[in-house]
């Protein structure tokens, strides 16, 4: 190379002379580099010292030298078998996860004689928790089967076996399925949600956008534990609940709902659910922790429904009520801007038993403040069982009474 100050010209002249020999020189330098590796290859391979196998099944064939004689050409195939916490923790769990074909009725393909058809209305995903006998059971979300007429299941191999809707619950969002086990070769193992650790590293696997992409495997790490994400469960633009869940950046995308996060040990530890899916977020995946599901899949597998403790009330939080009513109606201290009115109290029910009635608001359940609906609900359905006595304090013409009721088991507020 020139160099373009005034001090450097004789020093170009003298380089463009030498090129011709630093060509020669340079080229047999590479030629005896080439056969340097290749004759120390094979020998570095045989004492273990590169970090990766060469392939000892070699295609053979014949070349002829220039004498005449026959020789033979060795062409190597090199492989990189890799096994890693990821790869076993997959090949452990991957074929207890299924797709979910939700079917239902539609009128559009009706034939002549006005009766309605079938067809698929969405896809999902599932996982395969137990087999006993000839049945093997299933869990997925309850979004995932909700209004179905039928269901599939649709195993790694392309299997597609008819599902049976054992129980859904709208509240935790989950359901659980049973088919016929003769074709299932795994079930998964559940992990303990509760050891989980900020930044461990998981595995997303499902069917996202259905079986074009089924079996798809995603990683990410533990973004968040104890998440609380609000729920309107009947669309009525009302927060009903709040959803505790586990966030991952592990990929999961329509379709992946049902499907297993997994640990590196291959277990269990959360049933996919949602994603945040604004446009100026990324990396938000949401999943239901399995020590929070266990009980729920217990409960549909043998009831059908979730026991949940009863009160026998219809409710609606205070301050969702306009503050004229909260004084006229509900007879409230102007000071008492919370609590849960009662809309309706269903006759025997545990409520009425207890004396609560109609407009009556309660502000405490055993010492502990109650704000809203959703605060009632969660003590209610986490803290207290069936047949538990329940201490209440609530305001009644303007005057903070106390009861105590019994629950029973019925059906949810």
């Amino acid at each position: 190379m020139g160099y373009y100050d005034d001090h450097s010209q004789g020093r170009y002249r003298e380089q463009r002379g030498n090129r011709g020999g630093f060509f020669v020189a340079s080229l047999v330098g590479a030629i005896l580099g080439a056969i340097i590796v290749i004759i120390t290859i094979p020998a570095l391979s045989n004492r273990g010292l590169l970090p990766y196998k060469i392939d000892t099944n070699q295609n053979t064939a014949t070349d002829t030298t220039s004498n005449g004689n026959q020789q033979n050409v060795i062409h190597q195939q090199v492989s990189y078998d890799v096994k890693t916490d990821t790869t076993n923790a997959v090949d452990k769990t991957a074929a207890a996860v299924v797709g979910i074909n939700n079917i239902q009725s539609t009128s559009f393909w009706s034939d002549n004689n006005g009766d309605s058809g079938e067809e698929a209305a969405g896809t999902g995903s599932g996982v395969i928790y137990k087999i006993e006998g000839n049945k093997a059971f299933v869990v997925t979300n309850h979004h995932v089967v909700e209004g179905a007429t039928k269901l599939e299941v649709s195993l790694t191999d392309g299997t597609k076996i008819p599902a049976k809707l054992l129980g859904s619950d709208v509240w935790t969002d989950l359901a659980v399925l049973e088919i016929d086990s003769a074709k299932v070769k795994k079930k998964a193992e559940f992990g303990d949600s509760d050891s989980l650790k900020m930044g461990e590293p998981v595995i997303a696997i499902g069917n996202p956008l259905g079986a074009t992409f089924s079996g798809s495997v995603t990683q990410g790490i533990i973004s968040g534990l104890k998440r609380t994400i609000p729920v309107d469960i009947d669309q009525n633009g009302v927060v009903d609940w709040q959803s505790e869940v586990l966030q991952t950046d592990a990929a999961i995308n329509p379709g992946n709902s049902g499907g297993a996060l997994i640990n590196m040990a291959g277990q269990v530890i959360g049933i996919n659910s949602m994603k945040i899916s604004q446009e100026a977020v990324e990396g938000i995946g949401l999943s239901i922790p399995i020590n929070s599901a266990k009980p729920i899949i217990s409960d549909l597998e043998q009831f059908g429904s979730v026991k949940r403790p009863y009160m026998g009330v219809d409710l609606k939080s205070v301050s969702e009520i306009p503050a004229y009513y909260q004084e006229e109606a509900l007879k409230l201290p102007r000071d008492v801007t919370y609590g849960v009115a009662l809309r309706q109290v269903v006759p025997n029910s545990p409520a009425a038993q207890a004396g609560l009635q109609e407009l009556d608001v309660i502000v405490e359940m055993d010492g502990q403040k109650i704000n809203d609906v959703i605060d009632l609900r969660k003590h209610l359905y986490q803290k207290k069982k069936i047949g538990e006595k329940l201490k209440v304090k609530f305001y009644r013409d303007g005057k903070l009474k106390e009861t105590t009721l019994t629950l029973s088991s019925e059906k949810l507020q």
